[in-house]
């Protein structure tokens, strides 16, 4: 018999998982994905975060679902803020003793949901719980049927827990995004991660900012998350990246300012990986600015850097990928077009 995982906290009953899901109009396929998470069972709770919608019935499915399961679903309407905003919201009344989202149009692989649950159960159980947990997340490509699933086997130890100054080197590729962490909710708080509304790639803040207060990993090989790629209005979409390319940079500046690795007192390790993550950012700044034709503010971008710490500008700029675009060969349209293009179809990450 499965017993149901209850923890008293004060008066609090806790959680082992929340999963928040956040909803804006996502009444065609919000549905698929609430149901895999259903699977968890009683140990999880479910916030579906409606963030505002008015065109569809987003709002009266969510409320079905915690009348069905009051057990395990809850269900917050608030205006629309955006995915930062729902995100927000989902943490701040979030009980679970780890915390994981989910999109509304992704989903969870039930299988792999059971084997992450059971090891949230073990961590659960230590005197000192693991800080993060990380799996594979697969993207399934709508246009071709096709999928690709991102695995971090050689990059970190398996089986067991570890620290960062194990953490091996990644691949330009191979990155941590939201769809790969189930973070120890008072890791999160503790970080003060907070995401700002209205605006795209948020997700970059969420995985970023918490990584200096984590001091204990777990990799679970296990192909979890499924991330749909293929709607036209995906912030991921080509044209929206180019059209939001001020999200990008607003984005890649806050990560910048408040959480730069060179300032601050870490592992060897975590500093390699944030440089890593922040040369990606700036280089997918840097491809579409120039693709939008805002040279002057891709300038301004590597100005900034190097005004506010000449030695984060020299890594960025001689040891990373990123360096590359600020090349005058490398940085015309057509150039740096064209490459992103090759890649997104070697890779397909998007």
């Amino acid at each position: 018999m499965r017993v149901k995982y209850l923890q008293k906290c004060g008066d609090e009953v806790l959680k082992l998982l929340t999963v928040t899901v956040p909803c804006y109009n996502s009444a065609s396929y919000m549905e698929h994905c609430i149901n895999t998470l259903l699977s968890g069972g009683e140990d999880i709770e479910i916030l579906i975060v409606d963030d505002g919608s008015t065109k569809d019935n987003t709002a009266e499915i969510a409320d079905r679902y915690a009348a069905d399961y009051p057990d395990i679903v809850r269900c917050i309407h608030q205006e629309n803020g955006g995915h930062g905003e729902a995100v927000n919201t989902g943490l701040a009344n979030a009980t679970g003793m780890y915390f994981k989202v989910v999109d509304s149009d992704d989903w969870v692989n039930e299988e792999a949901f059971a084997q992450v649950l059971d090891k949230l159960r073990e961590f659960s159980r230590l005197s000192t719980p693991v800080d993060l947990l990380l799996s594979n997340y697969t993207y399934e490509h709508a246009s071709d049927g096709t999928s690709r699933t991102l695995h971090y086997t050689g990059r970190m130890p398996e089986h067991r827990i570890f620290g960062w100054d194990e953490l091996g080197h990644f691949r330009h590729d191979q990155h941590i995004l939201m769809h790969s962490v189930i973070f120890r909710t008072a890791v999160l708080r503790e970080s003060g991660v907070k995401l700002p509304s209205h605006c795209f790639y948020v997700d970059n803040i969420f995985v970023y900012t918490p990584l200096p207060y984590v001091r204990t990993l777990y990799y679970l090989n296990v192909d979890l998350y499924r991330y749909f790629i293929g709607r036209e209005d995906q912030s991921v979409n080509e044209e929206v990246m180019t059209r939001q390319v001020d999200q990008q940079l607003r984005i890649t500046y806050i990560l910048l300012h408040s959480s730069n690795p060179m300032q601050m007192d870490i592992p060897k390790k975590l500093r390699n990986y944030m440089l890593h993550y922040l040369s990606i950012m700036v280089l997918i700044c840097c491809v579409f600015l120039v693709l939008s034709h805002k040279e002057e503010q891709r300038r301004q971008l590597w100005n900034d850097i190097r005004e506010t710490d000449p030695a984060l500008w020299r890594q960025l700029r001689y040891r990373h990928l990123c360096g590359f675009a600020d090349m005058p060969l490398i940085r015309e349209p057509l150039i740096l077009g064209n490459g992103y293009r090759i890649a997104k179809k070697l890779y397909k990450f998007n």
